[in-house]
């Protein structure tokens, strides 16, 4: 080898070692001040009282939800306090006047159960604090494969952390049913063999309208324009199989389709009563997690659409005037944490499927969902159906 190029070659190496040094210091640069960060927001926190807006209806989540509490309190010193609320849109509409009136700092809420359309609205009107979601430690503990950075084909840009995972979720009682309708087209068929026995919760109940957009995806083979806003020039032609299909369900459904439930709650009661033969949930656990709570029968089981039922994952968001932002962070990364998350999916406490890996929840405590494997989960369409569906279902039937 000539000389020159044995000095060619040396001074080529000492700048690969030069560059993967000044590399491998960049990223711990980058980690340390991460790390330090993620400390000073902790450290902000304490003494910090976080004002959590989640739904208040069911008595294992509010559980939880408490136990989560006292955790926080015991290890970050920071007081959590369950606003018990019924319907998402309600607290948006308060965070929008609260920006209407200039309080830009001293909001009423510092963390919100959030997603779909509520998300959305927040998003556009930018009532959202962040990004912060992916700066999270407990982050790198989700699985990306799931849909957690898309909400309602929304792109949640950071702007919210992921909770936990939800399909839609059919319920009955082998005693009465053991052969359950697997589509929208055998769901009217067997409402029509057994008058007053199946109904859905009245939109715009979360569930009610989450049940209307499974017959709007089950009854149409193409989903494509679903999945985009709102076209005011389709949307007769996309929604007209749904109203003709309500058609023939309302007259053999319960009270005649002239009242409906108000909520899955009540049509859990009412199947464990034995007025209705089929109830609903978005949770795939909550048969089990009902059973396990005397609630219902334990002849109780799940079941789905063979063509697959809605899913999606629901989150956490910060408004744009949350006092308590940085306890708001902390205790939404403990949501995430390994031991927090193999809780809340256990059937005896809440049931509801975890958005972690499976490789990062404990090997003893991973969930098992009670909805059969394979019933394929369907995306949600965009946000704007909801409003759509829902306006149009009130002027139909609404009276």
């Amino acid at each position: 080898m000539q000389l020159n190029d044995l000095k060619s070659k040396n001074l080529k190496l000492k700048i690969f070692k030069l560059s993967a040094l000044s590399l491998l210091s960049t990223a711990c640069l980058q980690a340390s001040a991460t790390d330090t960060d993620w400390a000073q927001i902790e450290q902000a926190a304490k003494g910090q009282t976080v004002y959590f807006n989640a739904w208040g209806g069911g008595e294992t989540i509010n559980r939880y939800i408490e136990w989560a509490a006292e955790q926080a309190k015991q290890r970050y010193e920071l007081t959590v306090k369950h606003v018990k609320i019924t319907d998402a849109a309600e607290v948006v509409k308060r965070i929008q006047t609260e920006q209407q009136a200039g309080r830009t700092e001293d909001g009423s809420v510092d963390l919100i159960w959030v997603n779909g359309e509520n998300f959305s609205a927040l998003k556009r009107a930018n009532l959202l604090y962040g990004p912060w979601a992916e700066q999270l430690p407990n982050w790198s503990q989700v699985d990306t494969n799931k849909p957690v950075r898309q909400d309602f084909s929304e792109s949640t840009d950071g702007l919210e952390a992921p909770w936990g995972t939800a399909q839609l979720t059919f319920i009955t009682d082998r005693s009465k049913v053991s052969s359950p309708p697997d589509s929208a087209a055998a769901l009217l068929a067997f409402a029509q063999q057994h008058p007053g026995r199946v109904t859905y919760p009245k939109p715009p109940n979360f569930h009610g309208t989450t049940f209307l957009k499974q017959l709007l995806l089950d009854l149409n083979t193409d989903r494509s324009a679903l999945n985009k806003p709102v076209d005011p020039t389709q949307l007769a032609s996309l929604t007209q199989p749904l109203w003709a299909y309500l058609d023939q369900l309302h007259p053999v459904a319960w009270q005649q389709g002239k009242s409906f439930p108000a909520s899955n709650t009540e049509m859990h009661q009412k199947l464990a009563d034995g007025e209705l033969l089929i109830s609903l949930s978005f949770n795939p656990n909550e048969a089990a997690s009902l059973i396990q709570a005397g609630q219902l029968p334990t002849s109780a089981y799940s079941f789905g659409f063979k063509k697959g039922t809605i899913g999606n994952v629901h989150f956490v968001a910060i408004p744009f005037n949350a006092p308590a932002k940085q306890g708001a962070q902390v205790f939404a990364n403990f949501l995430l944490s390994p031991e927090a998350q193999a809780r809340k999916a256990e059937i005896k406490v809440w049931g509801d499927p975890s958005v972690l890996a499976a490789d990062k929840l404990p090997a003893t405590q991973t969930e098992a969902s009670v909805l059969p494997s394979d019933i394929p989960t369907l995306a949600e369409p965009h946000a704007s159906w909801v409003e759509a569906l829902e306006k149009e279902w009130l002027k139909r039937y609404g009276s």
